[in-house]
C-alpha cells in the first residue's frame, strides 16, 4: 500500500492547497505514522508552507525522519516554508538591524533571505529531478511569501516570472527572474517556492507516482479524502477546537473588513473572525482586495481553507481575478461566508483613473456590506472617531452599507464610551464595536508584513475577537450579493466632488 505523508505541524498550512490530492497519511512533530517511524512507513513526504521556521525550533522528531528518508532516496517535497526547512539557513530578519538566522536541515544547498512576492506565476523548468521528467512547458502556480530570496549551489529546478517584488513592479520584460526551486544532487529532495505546483501541473503528479511505483492510485485518492476530513475536523493546528457539522447556506453571504488606513488591524480582525466563524461550522472563504494575499494566510491557517485562484481581487493591474468573475465563482461554490479584507484605506486609489482601484469600488460593484475598522493607536480614540465618521459618511454617499464601526486597539473604555454617541449621532451606523489593545502587538511574530508566527498571531486574534464581539451578530451582517457594475471614473468623481 502506497503511503504519502503530509506534515501536520504548528505553523503549517496543510489545507492551503490539495498537493495533487496525493497525501494519504498525516505526520506530526514526533515523526510517527501509525506508531512507526515515518521513514519506515512512508514512500514519500510533502512538507507544506506556513511559518515553520518562525514557529519551531529545528529539533522535532520528524526532522530525524526527514533526514532518514532523504538518505534512503525517498522523495521529499518541501513547498515554501517546507523548502526553507530543507535548506541550509534562513534569515528572517526583515526590518531587523541585524540578520536573524535560523538553521535548516541542510539537505538542499541554498540559503534564504527576505524577498516579498505574491504573484500568480509561470516558471521555467530545469531537468534535474525525476519530478520534472517530460515537463517540457512552463509550470503554473503562485508565490506568496516574505522570505523568498533563494541563493546557493543546489541544482535548479524552477525560475519564476515574477512581475512584482517588495511591493513594486520590477519585471516589464517578463524575464524568469526568481530562483524558485532546487533539489539535492540525487534529485529526490526537492524544494520550491511555488504553491500549487502539484495541483496545477499533472505531469509532476504522474512523475511522483511513477517514482514510488504507485499502482493503487484509486486507494491513494480515497485515503486522501480521509486526510482532508481530518484537516477539516479542527480549527488551526493542534488546538483541539473541533468543527461541528451544520446545514450549509444555499448561497454564500459576504462581508468586507474595510478601514480608514493601514495599521488598523484588518488582518488581525479578519483572522479572528475567520476562526470564530469556522468554529461554528461555517465554511469560510477568505479574500484580499489587491495583490497581497499574505494577509489572509493567518485566517486560512485557522480555517484550513484553500488559497483559491480568486483569493486576490484585482484592482487596476494588481491582483489575480476581477470582482465580477470572483462573485460568479463564489456564488456557485459551497462556501457559507465570504470575508474580504480591504487594502489600506477603503478610499486609497479611489481617484486613480484605472478602475476599480480601491476597496470602496469593489464594495460598490456588488453591494458588499462592510465593517469599517480604525486603529486608535496613532492619533488617539478621539481622532480615530472623527476620521471614521468621515469615512462612514462617504461610504454611504457611494451606496456602501456600513454595518458596524469597529475601534481597534482601544486603550481606554471610558474614552471609547464617550465617542460612541458622537459616532452614532453623526452617521447612520448604530453598531459601534471595540477590540482592546493587544499588549504584545508590536513584537516580532505578530507583524504580518515582517515576521509572523501563525499559531501565536491566530490564537490572540481568536481570543480577542471572540471575547469582545458577538460572532452571531457579525454573521448576521453578511449578505448575499450579485455583481452589478464597475463605476466609471467620472461617476466616482461626481460623487466625491
Amino acid at each position: 500500500m502506497t503511503k504519502i505523508g503530509l506534515a501536520y505541524l504548528t505553523g503549517a498550512v496543510p489545507g492551503f492547497e490539495d498537493f495533487g490530492n496525493l497525501p494519504t497519511d498525516i505526520v506530526k512533530e514526533n515523526g510517527l505514522v501509525n506508531g512507526n517511524p515515518a521513514s519506515d512507513e512512508l514512500d514519500a513526504l510533502i512538507i507544506p508552507g506556513g511559518t515553520l521556521i518562525e514557529s519551531n525550533d529545528i529539533n522535532m522528531g520528524l526532522n530525524t525522519e526527514i533526514k532518514k528518508m532523504a538518505h534512503d532516496g525517498k522523495p521529499i517535497i518541501g513547498i515554501c516554508a517546507g523548502f526553507q526547512l530543507l535548506s541550509n539557513q534562513i534569515d528572517i530578519g526583515r526590518k531587523s538591524p541585524v540578520p536573524i538566522v535560523k538553521e535548516g536541515l541542510g539537505l538542499i544547498d541554498v540559503n534564504f533571505s527576505p524577498l516579498i512576492t505574491s504573484d500568480r506565476v509561470k516558471a521555467k523548468v530545469f531537468d534535474n529531478s525525476f519530478l520534472v521528467k517530460n515537463q517540457t512547458e512552463d509550470i503554473d502556480g503562485f508565490h506568496t511569501h516574505t522570505y523568498g530570496k533563494v541563493e546557493g549551489d543546489a541544482k535548479p529546478l524552477f525560475y519564476s516570472q515574477v512581475q512584482r517584488m517588495n511591493y513594486g513592479d520590477v519585471n516589464e520584460k517578463g524575464d524568469y527572474n526568481i530562483f524558485s526551486g532546487a533539489c539535492n544532487d540525487d534529485g529526490n529532495v526537492i524544494g520550491t517556492m511555488i504553491h500549487g505546483v502539484l495541483d496545477e501541473n499533472p505531469v509532476l503528479v504522474e512523475n511522483l507516482l511513477e517514482q514510488i511505483d504507485a499502482t493503487d492510485t484509486d486507494e491513494i485518492y480515497s485515503r486522501n479524502k480521509d486526510v482532508k476530513k481530518f484537516l477539516q475536523s479542527e480549527v488551526g493546528i493542534n488546538t483541539g477546537i473541533e468543527i461541528p457539522q451544520i446545514k450549509p447556506n444555499k448561497r454564500p453571504k459576504y462581508l468586507m473588513i474595510g478601514s480608514n488606513g493601514s495599521d488598523s488591524g484588518k488582518t488581525f480582525i479578519l483572522t479572528g473572525l475567520a476562526g470564530a466563524i469556522r468554529k461554528r461550522g461555517y465554511k469560510v472563504a477568505l479574500l484580499k482586495v489587491g495583490p497581497d494575499v499574505r494577509d489572509i494566510i493567518p485566517g486560512l491557517y485557522l480555517t484550513k481553507g484553500k488559497m483559491e485562484d480568486f483569493a486576490s481581487i484585482k484592482i487596476g493591474h494588481l491582483g489575480w481575478c476581477d470582482i465580477e468573475s470572483t462573485v460568479a465563482k463564489l456564488n456557485s461554490s459551497d462556501y457559507d461566508i465570504v470575508l474580504i479584507e480591504g487594502v489600506m484605506s477603503v478610499f486609497t486609489g479611489l481617484l486613480n483613473e484605472r478602475v476599480p482601484y480601491s476597496a470602496a469600488e469593489i464594495a460598490m460593484s456588488s453591494n458588499i456590506p462592510m465593517i469599517l475598522a480604525t486603529g486608535v493607536n496613532k492619533g488617539g480614540i478621539e481622532s480615530a472617531a472623527i476620521d471614521i465618521v468621515a469615512h462612514a459618511n462617504m461610504l454611504e454617499k457611494f451606496g456602501v452599507s456600513v454595518e458596524a464601526v469597529l475601534l481597534n486597539k482601544v486603550y481606554s473604555d471610558d474614552i471609547f464610551d464617550n465617542v460612541v454617541p458622537y459616532i452614532r449621532n453623526n452617521t447612520n451606523v448604530e453598531k459601534v464595536l471595540k477590540i482592546p489593545k493587544l499588549k504584545n502587538a508590536d513584537m516580532r511574530g505578530f507583524i504580518p508584513e515582517v515576521e509572523i508566527r501563525y499559531e501565536l498571531f491566530t490564537s490572540y486574534a481568536m481570543d480577542l475577537v471572540e471575547g469582545n464581539l458577538n460572532i452571531d451578530e457579525i454573521i448576521g451582517m453578511a449578505r448575499e450579493v450579485e455583481f452589478n457594475k464597475i463605476y466609471s471614473f467620472d461617476e466616482i468623481k461626481s460623487r466625491v466632488i
